[in-house]
């Protein structure tokens, strides 16, 4: 009887780690070989994919196999570099620009579902060559400017992208971008930033414990207090010349839905927070999971069960997978135990500046979480609904990188006009 009610508690572990909301089915059956696909061809927008290319790569993937999937974009992100480093060679800085773009989004595509060995070194080689190749295209745009940057942070630093919309030291209001649960802030670049650049704000992309080079190279692990992280990011901000003051905004996307959020509770320097999509608790723990979490029996029955439905079930292996290397979780249960701690249940009322929460009809990954953030707010607050009619229904809107962006940007627009 215990048996069948440990793996009734999986199942519903399972249902919300593997996406329970049916979507879009984007070449593959599966939601994460399905939406990273997508996501991938989705760069096209900023210009760090193409789609012939991305579908020629796909194509050669067979659903559910880790190494095929590494192995192909692998060699689809060494083409296109090579091909950069040809028009470079003649001189053609605008192509070889536009090459590396491809490249760096190809080799971050590539590393994705390489974290079940932490200790595997194509993590960090591959996640190398993603930032590498970013940095010789930034090198070529000219405009927009792109500055590498440190940002201190209790006695070490952050990496970041100061990206400015021209050189005349204007000052313009800032959006301050961080990812989530697995993004890196060269594809905060291409996703984001571009388009906000375009309208004439200037963008600071960082990351922070738990993501991109901080998680890999640094070895800091994600934490809750997620304002620790930000303030610094802030005092940071305020000493450069190009920066209104005034007009500090701060954007979230996807896990970076309750991070950003968790922030303003406490830093309120910034003028409105955009949650992409809101997230009010991170955890998918429940009752009867929490019950197994407390005793080393029942921790020894969840991970067994999850780690044998792992082996079948490709979203539930990177999920857990992901989550203990961004963590520093040494099992399944150890990790689901840290998420309980990701919640705004207790800081949501401290929350004072103007909220954008964002939502996708289809949002599989945190469905619902974006409506109870919205709820609980007391602060001025818009809730922002992206559809399937519209083609942006995926979570973070992904394939409808110009829709969303123009809807929320707008926003941004009105009110700080």
């Amino acid at each position: 009887m215990k048996s069948r009610r440990i793996i009734l508690t999986v199942l519903l572990v399972v249902i919300f780690l593997s996406g329970s909301v049916c979507g879009m089915e984007f070449i593959y059956k599966d939601h994460q070989y399905s939406f990273q696909s997508l996501r991938a061809i989705s760069a096209t927008y900023g210009g760090a994919a193409d789609v012939g290319e991305c579908l020629k790569t796909i194509y050669r993937i067979k659903e559910g196999d880790d190494e095929g999937w590494y192995r192909e974009w692998l060699k689809t992100a060494t083409e296109r570099e090579k091909r950069g480093d040809e028009f470079l060679s003649k001189g053609q800085k605008v192509s070889a620009g536009e090459e590396y773009l491809r490249a760096s989004n190809y080799y971050r595509t590539a590393e994705f579902f390489l974290h079940g060995n932490p200790d595997d070194p194509r993590i960090l080689s591959t996640w190398r060559k993603s930032k590498d190749t970013f940095l010789k295209a930034a090198k070529l745009f000219g405009k927009p400017v792109i500055k590498p940057v440190e940002i201190p942070y209790e006695g070490k630093t952050l990496p970041g992208y100061l990206c400015l919309a021209d050189n005349t030291g204007k000052k313009r209001p800032l959006i301050i971008i961080h990812t989530g649960f697995d993004g890196t802030m060269e594809e905060l670049y291409y996703q984001n930033a571009n388009a906000a650049l375009k309208r004439g704000y200037n963008c600071l992309l960082f990351e922070g414990p738990g993501q991109g080079q901080v998680v890999r190279e640094r070895g800091l692990k994600f934490r809750h207090d997620w304002e620790k992280v930000v303030t610094p990011v802030v005092d940071f901000a305020l000493k450069r010349k190009e920066v209104d003051p005034k007009k500090i905004i701060l954007m979230g996307i996807s896990f970076g839905g309750y991070l950003a959020p968790r922030a303003v509770a406490f830093e309120k320097r910034i003028r409105a927070c955009i949650a992409n999509g809101g997230v009010y608790n991170f955890s998918r723990v429940n009752k009867e999971t929490e019950k197994y979490l407390e005793t080393e029996e029942g921790r020894k029955g969840l991970d067994k069960e999850i780690y044998g439905r792992m082996k079948k079930d490709p979203s539930l292996r990177w999920a857990m997978n992901n989550g203990m290397f961004t963590f520093g979780a040494k099992s399944p249960s150890e990790w689901m135990n840290m998420t309980l701690a990701y919640t705004l249940k207790d800081v949501v009322d401290r929350i004072k500046c103007p909220m954008l929460v964002v939502d996708s009809e289809k949002e599989k990954d945190l469905p619902g979480e974006s409506k109870k953030l919205y709820d609980a707010l007391k602060s001025p607050k818009t809730f922002m609904m992206f559809t399937e009619e519209e083609g942006a229904e995926e979570h973070c809107q992904m394939g409808a990188s110009a829709t969303s962006n123009a809807r929320i940007l707008g926003w941004l627009d009105e009110l700080l006009r």
